[in-house]
């Protein structure tokens, strides 16, 4: 999408530092912001190990990498980071009042065509729009983890959101080379409330003894076809952003099917958080 020039990406953790590879990737210069330096230097180490194992693989070139390094910035100052973004997506935690000062500074900042997105996978996007004056430029741009990886965008449309908001964003996407899907702004979109009920189920069967987690995770790969079975994903995502989203949809849903096992509760509590912490509900590598 020839008009993208700059896009800022808030939030340096899993899914920001993957988008910005992504956008980097497709030769657009990416701006990352966090709360400080050594969050968005985390960041962009991890993105620096993924080009480094592209290469081992045979699906990077060293001038692929360098040149997605050169267009990646730094800039902990969130105004100066959306200041002249073409777009702005923000993958910060599951938190609504969080994402709403950050849409209002991009708002403030931001120049007034520019598209914000948010990468939320639960929280509304009529809610979150409602902290700028320009909520028909308010978009859903969910990513999938890990996004260098996963070909699919939810492209989420507010209650205000345009129809050429909509259009571009589709655009924006399929521009880094995803496949967008339009979804209505209802809690969990398509992708979380069809992906969690798997998940607290698999893990209501590991709380009654069912199968252990590696057998009820073969059951999806082995006989569903699966790529990754249902635990191992949540280790993926991490079992606190799977807990706050599992607590949210419950909320605002009632259904039952989204109520939070005690077996997750536990863990987190525990710190046993999945691959970002060495230990889920399987063994992680550091």
């Amino acid at each position: 999408m020839s008009e993208v020039k700059r896009v800022t990406v808030v939030g340096a953790g899993t899914m920001g530092h993957g988008i910005a590879q992504v956008a980097a990737g497709s030769g657009i210069d990416v701006i990352v912001n966090d709360v400080s330096k050594e969050a968005i230097d985390r960041g962009l180490t991890t993105v620096h190990a993924n080009l480094v194992k592209g290469i081992e693989r045979g699906k990077v070139t060293p001038a692929q990498k360098a040149g997605i390094l050169q267009r990646l910035h730094a800039e902990p100052d969130l105004a100066a980071a959306v200041r002249e973004a073409d777009v702005v997506i923000e993958a910060v935690p599951e938190l609504l009042d969080l994402k709403r000062e950050i849409f209002a500074v991009a708002d403030a900042v931001a120049p007034s065509e520019a598209l914000l997105g948010s990468n939320t996978s639960s929280i509304s996007i009529s809610r979150i729009a409602e902290a700028t004056s320009r909520p028909e430029r308010v978009v859903g741009l969910h990513f999938f983890n890990p996004v260098h990886l996963m070909p699919l965008v939810e492209v989420v449309r507010g209650k205000q959101t345009s129809d050429e908001t909509m259009r571009r964003a589709a655009a924006f996407s399929e521009a880094l080379g995803k496949e967008a899907i339009a979804v209505k702004d209802s809690p969990g979109f398509a992708s979380s409330r069809l992906g969690l009920v798997l998940g607290l189920e698999a893990m209501r069967m590991l709380e009654d003894g069912v199968a252990s987690a590696e057998d009820i995770d073969k059951v999806m790969t082995k006989g569903y076809r699966h790529p990754m079975g249902p635990l191992r994903l949540t280790d993926l995502v991490g079992l606190d952003v799977r807990l706050s989203i599992a607590e949210y949809l419950h909320s605002e849903l009632g259904s039952d099917a989204f109520r939070p096992p005690e077996i997750l509760r536990k863990m987190v509590a525990e710190g046993r958080l999945g691959k970002k912490t060495g230990r889920g509900f399987h063994e992680w590598e550091s």
